[in-house]
């Protein structure tokens, strides 16, 4: 991809995709200043979702959950506490797609960790336990 904002693009349609296969009611808001990127419609709430691109990283997949913005120079990062319900996560690496509940995810970072099965640790988020099968949970 030649810059993030098209790799974000190809992210979001990507998602947007597998919501509306899977038989969801999804919209889009107008602009670019929401938290938020997708608005899915489960046919009992509302659902806010922020899509992210992950990458794989020492046997992880990592994505950011923390939105970096610059104004007047000054970088600000800010977190999507209250302003989100979920990250959908597209794996640029493996094309795999994931759903995050919030509370499930990292301030700043979220890692889902794809190999070394022995680690049995309880604050290890496993990537198969939040892989994207068309149900939001």
């Amino acid at each position: 991809m030649a810059n993030t904002k098209a790799t974000g693009d190809v992210t979001e349609t990507r998602l947007l995709h597998e919501l509306v296969a899977a038989g969801y009611s999804v919209s889009v808001p107008f602009g670019d200043n929401d938290p938020y990127d997708l608005v899915v419609d489960t046919g009992g709430e509302f659902v806010r979702v922020q899509c992210k691109t992950g990458w794989l990283e020492d046997g992880r997949i990592r994505f950011k959950t923390a939105s970096k913005t610059t104004k007047n120079g000054e970088v600000t990062t800010t977190d999507y506490d209250g302003e989100i319900d979920a990250f959908m996560v597209r794996c640029r690496d493996t094309d795999a797609v994931y759903w995050v509940p919030v509370e499930d995810a990292g301030r700043k970072n979220t890692y889902l960790r794809i190999d070394d099965a022995e680690i049995d640790h309880p604050s290890i988020n496993w990537a198969s336990a939040f892989e994207f099968s068309g149900v939001i949970v």
